[in-house]
């Protein structure tokens, strides 16, 4: 007959092959990105209390409260103020620092801290709660 059309029995996979196509280059794109590390954090081991009221050591307390506020032997730091600061009494303090923070205190707030730390001089920060 001649007015018979032929029916379309396959699939067209073309489409199907380009989406796979860009997915695999952004793939290629982000796969690099994925290997960039952060903070390098070591988990200290359980200290017995006795070691750490032992006041021979000579470590910087930092508190960081709730409202974002650094505190250094009780006396409100500004942020502005902190690294200077940090510097001038880091030579006091060769044991390193111990950040003190709020539970409600931001994660920028305490990573400020650590930066202005680290720019200072000083090498071993921990961070406890209060």
């Amino acid at each position: 007959m001649p007015g018979e059309r032929k029916t379309f029995n396959e699939i067209n996979i073309t489409p199907l092959t380009d989406i796979f196509l860009v997915l695999l280059i952004i793939m290629m794109v982000i796969a690099p990105l994925l290997d960039q590390q952060g903070l390098n954090l070591t988990v200290p081991e359980n200290v017995a209390q006795e070691q750490m009221d032992n006041k021979e050591s000579k470590i910087m307390t930092v508190s960081v409260t709730s409202d974002n506020k650094y505190y250094i032997d009780g006396e409100e730091i500004l942020a502005t103020e902190l690294e200077s600061i940090i510097k001038t009494q880091a030579k006091n303090y060769p044991d390193g620092m111990l950040i003190q923070t709020d539970g409600d205190a931001t994660h920028g707030a305490v990573v400020k801290l650590m930066d202005s730390a680290r720019n200072s001089g000083i090498t071993s920060i921990s961070v406890t709660s209060m």
